[in-house]
């Protein structure tokens, strides 16, 4: 046989059970994966859950930190305003990123394609810095305050009820108006001009046949904005006041306990678990018995706006323009604004809090770099197998493995991270007060959008091209390195890059795992803007922006990767 014509791929000599082992790997990985989840996911629950139900006199299993939950009114009351602040925020979200994603589907006018991207740069910034920037604008001393006020006009106070909703609702309208564009996008629109054809008029139409069709995606919308609401952190803290939510709360009562009994802390993580799980599952029941099926078509052509209606769409685009980025231009302002205090002397300018930020007091930034360079490194590879598990290699276990790998995103970061304090604070493995729990903790946090990123090249590539593969002599790892991982490298590329973005903005789980030294920067804005240095908290914002914006540039760009698919 010509050596020229041999087959490609060549199985290494091995012995009968390693090449069993070579020929099918998969079991193996998933079952490490599933593993490795075990670890920094179902363990540090369980241990919650465990904890949650001991009693604090004797040691032994009771329901003493439930009852204090039912009786004290502290508590039940942080419970009800975590209610109040998800159901007025995903009505504040859907009220204005639904008509949104309507009038951008439907209608062609001058500034549609800003409107159209802007919204994605409330997902970009991390809450925290957006919460700041609201504050700098409109909190006690605030630029725009005061400017109202020398107008005779008096807002409320920026604290409280107030600035949460106004800034959860800025910051969360993105998700419902995403969400519903592509719903929009989906529906043919044959069936609304079969409603017209018989007669319906315009409002008919939307409330029998649109709006019909676009309610399960509006629910599950409505669920997303919800569960974010009730697990943002860091915005009721720095915008909270007196206003207790069950969020900033967990992470009070952390720092109460922190070195006694931390049986009222998991209480609280439980209820927050119990609460979204809940959600999650009534959402899964109504949608389930609201969804309609249709034949893929066209959607209805979008028609162009003209006169009044024109200038009205154009004038709303600006100013959700003006309002998308108004956050962003704050923050580099107040970067290089001299200040005393809380107090901003804006129009005299200084480079001595990016010379802090860059020189003086580097480590926040350098923290964050590290963590998110090995979570992204970490998560990255984890994805990519666990991806290519999911879609191609379905099983009992791999089916564990997708559940247990979106478990995450039903936990809020500062529930996961008194979870993995609680786990490995003693015993044999001690993980808290080091880097690698901070590391795990971003991990976990943001495989789950890594997983579904990856995802997305996969469904495309058909098990034929694996097949002639090992037909030819390539083993099941060969296959996979030869064949899929090209056609995975542009979802690879977009993994890890979300999977750095998101980790560079993380707080909420970090900010009870950190340690004299390990601060990052989200965590150092906080740290500052808490001791009224808002001047210093906008440089490492800044710093951070540009963290986060370049490598989204450059991966958009550059690369033209999809980072926001929707697969």
């Amino acid at each position: 046989m010509n050596p020229a014509s041999a087959p490609a791929f060549a199985p290494a000599s091995t012995s009968p059970g390693w090449r069993r082992a070579l020929q099918s790997p998969w079991p193996l990985l998933a079952l490490i994966s599933l593993l490795i989840l075990a670890a920094f996911v179902l363990w540090p629950l369980l241990t919650l859950f465990r904890q949650s139900a001991v009693d604090p006199q004797s040691g032994e299993l009771g329901w003493h930190g439930f009852r204090t939950f039912i009786e004290d009114a502290r508590y039940t009351t942080a419970f009800a305003n975590s209610l109040l602040l998800g159901v007025v925020t995903t009505i504040g979200s859907l009220l204005l990123g639904a008509p949104l994603a309507y009038v951008v589907a439907r209608y062609d006018f001058r500034g549609k394609s800003l409107v159209a991207l802007l919204p994605l740069a409330t997902i970009v910034l991390p809450d925290f810095l957006v919460a700041q920037a609201w504050l700098m604008l409109l909190g006690n001393n605030g630029v725009l305050r005061l400017a109202l006020e020398d107008l005779g006009i008096d807002l409320p106070s920026f604290y409280g009820w107030f600035g949460m909703i106004f800034t959860l609702v800025f910051n969360l309208y993105a998700y419902a108006y995403l969400g519903m564009f592509a719903a929009l996008k989906a529906i043919d629109g044959a069936i609304e001009e079969a409603a017209v054809n018989l007669g319906a008029s315009s409002l008919r139409r939307a409330l029998t046949v649109t709006f019909p069709v676009l309610l399960p995606a509006l629910l599950v919308n409505a669920m997303i904005v919800f569960t974010l609401a009730v697990d943002n952190f860091s915005i009721p803290m720095i915008l909270g006041g007196k206003v207790e939510v069950l969020s900033s709360l967990i992470y009070i009562t952390f720092l109460s306990e922190m070195g006694g009994n931390p049986v009222m802390q998991s209480v609280l993580a439980v209820v927050s678990v119990l609460l979204v799980a809940l959600v999650l599952l009534v959402q899964k029941s109504v949608v389930e018995r609201k969804t309609y099926q249709m034949h893929q078509g066209r959607p209805p052509p979008a028609a162009r706006a003209r006169g009044w209606a024109a200038r009205s769409l154009t004038a709303a685009a600006l100013l959700l323009m003006a309002l998308s980025m108004l956050p962003a231009a704050v923050m580099v302002v107040g970067a290089f604004t001299k200040a005393r205090g809380p107090v901003l002397r804006y129009g005299q300018w200084t480079l001595e809090n990016m010379e802090r930020a860059l020189g003086t007091a580097p480590a926040p930034i350098v923290n964050s770099l590290l963590l998110a360079t090995a979570a992204t490194l970490a998560g990255t590879l984890f994805a990519t197998i666990a991806s290519y598990l999911i879609v191609k290699k379905r099983s009992a276990l791999v089916s564990l493995l997708d559940y247990v790998a979106m478990l995450p995103l039903a936990v809020s970061g500062t529930v996961l991270g008194i979870a993995l304090i609680h786990s490995y604070n003693t015993g044999p493995v001690v993980l808290t007060g080091t880097w690698i729990i901070m590391a795990a903790a971003l991990f976990v946090r943001k495989v789950p959008f890594s997983i579904r990123s990856a995802s997305a090249s996969l469904y495309n590539i058909p098990d034929s091209m694996e097949e002639a593969a090992i037909n030819l002599g390539a083993s099941p790892l060969q296959s996979f390195r030869s064949v899929v991982l090209p056609v995975m490298k542009p979802a690879i590329w977009a993994a890890a890059i979300l999977m750095w973005v998101t980790s560079l903005a993380e707080i909420s789980a970090t900010i009870v795992l950190y340690y004299g030294g390990m601060e990052t920067m989200p965590i150092e804005m906080f740290n500052q803007i808490d001791a009224g240095y808002l001047a210093r908290a906008s440089a490492y914002g800044v710093v951070l922006m540009a963290a986060i914006i370049v490598p989204l540039f450059i991966a958009t760009r550059v690369f033209r990767l999809e980072l926001f698919s929707s697969n």
